[in-house]
């Protein structure tokens, strides 16, 4: 009986003991899943902050891009206003140096004019001058009669007194006239020296007046030249993109596809992506390396173009089928894909070209139609272009050049 109960007592503890270690077993089989969760966050976790540190990195320099091109229209806009500024000045200057000459050319007339009248004063002066001097001689003649009368007269005084009194009384009558006509003639004489002192005056204003008129012209002529001088440097700055693509078609031919008016390299996506995708076929990257050695070795080995080059900016472009946000993520990673690969040669290290790469996706908002229809397979498309220094200033001011 003992035995018994010993036995059912010893099994207790056994069973006991056996769901103890399945409990404990259960207990190390829950820690570890906990465990492993928690790697499994831990690891989720890190992704998700290396992602976001990423995606935080893309944004800074978007952000930062954002900001040069802001200031790069900053620049280009008040360019554009010292330009205008400057032209306008120009201008009403060149307004007012009309204005003045106008006004000197019409002082001159009146000048001549009242030159004219003087000199026709001048003429009646000295006309009057003759006239009187004639008088002056026909009283010096009777003068001298009346003389000769004095001298019978006084002859024959004696004889006759009051002949002799009446006689000098005409004498003295003619003295005063003669006086008189002395006078005026010294008044005029007078009158005379004083009109040829104010024709010499006015010689002398009007000469001040076109010499003054001469310097004038000379300055406005020089005024003139600048003007054009620099017109012709802005006009030269302002061919420089077309100077570029003329060097890129003598340079390339039509061994590589490149845009008439921009210069822009195109490459089909089909060649250099599959359906949908944004990784690079192995085989289209030794076609991408010549074309891009080709083309921006032409640009910056030139001395004459690399001082002025800006950017060299990637573009992915996509046809109208699917949405915006798909065909822009799409045509955005195909950009950044195509720049990744390019800056890895040795060519865009040698020639420093990394500073001047960007990638940008424009989906289907650039898309290329033919007769007003969308030639998609054309559409589809990689394009590498060149940004000049200030080139939105220069195309403005060449439009302003042109159209006056």
């Amino acid at each position: 009986m003992f035995r018994n109960e010993s036995n059912e007592e010893s099994n207790f503890w056994i069973s006991y003991a056996d769901l103890m270690a399945g409990l404990l077993f259960v207990f190390i089989l829950l820690i570890g899943a906990i465990v492993s969760k928690s790697i499994i966050l831990k690891s989720d976790l890190h992704n998700k902050e290396a992602r976001l540190s990423s995606l935080s990195k893309d944004l800074e320099s978007k952000e930062k891009r954002l900001g040069e091109i802001r200031d790069t229209l900053a620049k280009s806009q008040a360019l554009i206003g010292e330009k205008d500024s400057y032209l306008s000045k120009n201008k009403e200057l060149l307004e007012k140096k009309d204005s003045q000459l106008t006004e000197d050319e019409r002082l001159l007339k009146e000048k001549d004019m009242r030159i004219l009248d003087n000199e026709r004063t001048l003429k009646l002066r000295m006309d009057e001058i003759a006239k009187l001097n004639k008088m002056l001689l026909e009283a010096q003649t009777k003068e001298s009669k009346l003389s000769n009368k004095i001298v019978i007269v006084q002859d024959v005084l004696s004889k006759n007194k009051d002949e002799l009194k009446k006689t000098q009384d005409a004498l003295n009558k003619e003295k005063k006239t003669l006086k008189d006509y002395e006078g005026k003639v010294l008044v005029l004489s007078n009158q005379l020296t004083e009109a040829k002192d104010a024709v010499e005056l006015k010689d002398e204003k009007l000469l001040a007046v076109l010499n003054a008129m001469d310097e004038k012209k000379t300055k406005y002529d020089a005024l003139l030249a600048n003007l054009q001088a620099q017109k012709a440097k802005i006009k030269s700055l302002t061919g420089i993109k077309l100077k570029v693509v003329a060097a890129l078609k003598e340079a390339l031919g039509n061994n590589i596809d490149i845009d008439k008016k921009t210069g822009s390299l195109r490459l089909a996506s089909n060649i250099l992506f599959g359906s949908g995708e944004a990784t690079l076929k192995p085989e289209a990257k030794v076609e991408l390396k010549k074309a891009f050695e080709d083309y921006i070795g032409t640009l910056v080995k030139n001395k004459e173009i690399r001082p002025h080059l800006d950017k060299i900016i990637i573009e992915g472009h996509t046809d109208s089928d699917g949405s915006y946000i798909y065909n822009l993520n799409l045509s955005q990673k195909r950009a950044l894909a195509v720049m990744e690969y390019l800056l890895t040669l040795d060519f865009t290290k040698q020639n420093n070209i990394r500073p001047l790469m960007t990638a940008s996706g424009r989906a289907y908002l650039d898309n290329i139609t033919k007769d007003g229809v969308e030639d998609k397979e054309a559409s589809r498309r990689i394009e590498i272009k060149f940004r000049l220094k200030n080139e939105d200033a220069m195309n403005e001011i060449e439009k302003v050049l042109d159209a006056e």
